[in-house]
């Protein structure tokens, strides 16, 4: 396989601390790709040091294989498949695969769409290797200007808000879904990183998610408005 500098990016992992990159011995790396590792200082491992000799659960007990019931949270540490972290990296998948229909069928708002797409890639990311998830812009509006433009889309387009119907087509239809799966993630990130006495592990990856079920209705909204 020849990895491009986004491949890599996809597949970086998490070992002892470090960020990692395991390659397989018929693999092989772009130029684009290894300037990457190289300025980002990840390690290059045979992918044979990929699978650990042995599995840590979170109890501290270990295991010398896998079971078909659990799945890796990091590194080596298992986890059963119902944890809550896992559940919100099902929830991100199903994200990934609305998002990518809406592409497919919203053609008008395919560069936005993108735009959303690669910060929900980011998120599983920063979830998985356990990062900060940068700040910054989304479709163009900080988040400020994005909280004022989903709570008065009067103001900014012209429409008002509205809940949705068979009527609106299908282009609003299919945002509407892919902002329903986006809402449905930060439950789960709520449910998983939310502790009982309300504080928050991760308000970066809640606030993120928040931001990009707004960012889906302001497109319903600039649709529905391009409309009239």
């Amino acid at each position: 396989m020849l990895y491009t500098e986004q491949s890599v990016r996809d597949n970086i992992r998490n070992r002892e601390g470090r960020r990692v990159f395991y390659l397989g011995k018929d693999d092989r790396l772009t130029s684009g790709a290894r300037d990457f590792l190289r300025r980002e200082r990840i390690e290059i491992l045979p992918a044979e040091e990929a699978r650990p000799a042995v599995y840590r659960l979170p109890c501290g007990a270990v295991l010398s294989e896998k079971p078909e019931h659990m799945t890796h949270l990091s590194g080596d540490l298992l986890v059963s498949k119902a944890h809550p972290r896992i559940a919100f990296r099902g929830a991100m998948d199903t994200l990934e695969s609305e998002l990518l229909l809406c592409q497919l069928e919203v053609p008008a708002l395919r560069q936005e769409l993108e735009e959303i797409l690669t910060l929900a890639r980011r998120l599983i990311r920063c979830e998985v290797l356990e990062e900060p998830v940068p700040e910054g812009k989304l479709c163009g509006l900080t988040e400020a200007e994005q909280r004022r433009h989903s709570h008065r889309p009067q103001d900014f387009y012209g429409q008002p808000h509205f809940m949705p119907q068979y009527t609106d087509g299908p282009e609003i239809l299919r945002l509407n879904r892919a902002r329903c799966a986006a809402r449905a993630a930060e439950l789960k990130a709520a449910a998983a990183f939310i502790d009982a006495e309300g504080r928050a592990a991760r308000e970066d990856l809640l606030r993120a998610l928040n931001r990009m079920s707004s960012m889906l209705y302001i497109l319903m909204i600039r649709l529905r408005a391009a409309r009239k």
